[in-house]
């Protein structure tokens, strides 16, 4: 897939810094490749963190992305740092 602009929302923005949430099916490799959020590249910032939520063949992944850069219509994320990795009960 690719990114859909109707799946990206605020969460919270304070001095500069917004904390989005995205929800996707593609993976986490796939979304942080260089330019996946390139439509967005006129709301995100450098520093803004997005929350993400994935599900890859019905099993569900959630992550934090920080925004790299984000300028003249480029957006670049980091490698997406996955919570809730492990479940130890």
């Amino acid at each position: 897939m690719a990114y859909l602009s109707k799946d990206l929302s605020v969460l919270a923005y304070a001095n500069g810094f917004t904390l989005w949430h995205y929800a996707t099916n593609d993976t986490a490799a796939a979304i942080d490749t260089s330019g996946y959020f390139n439509p967005a590249a006129d709301m995100l910032r450098s520093g803004d963190i997005i929350i993400a939520n994935l599900e890859i063949a019905g099993t569900q992944k959630a992550g934090l992305f920080f925004v790299r850069q984000a300028a003249a219509g480029t957006v670049d994320v980091a490698d997406m740092t996955q919570v809730g990795a492990a479940n130890t009960d």
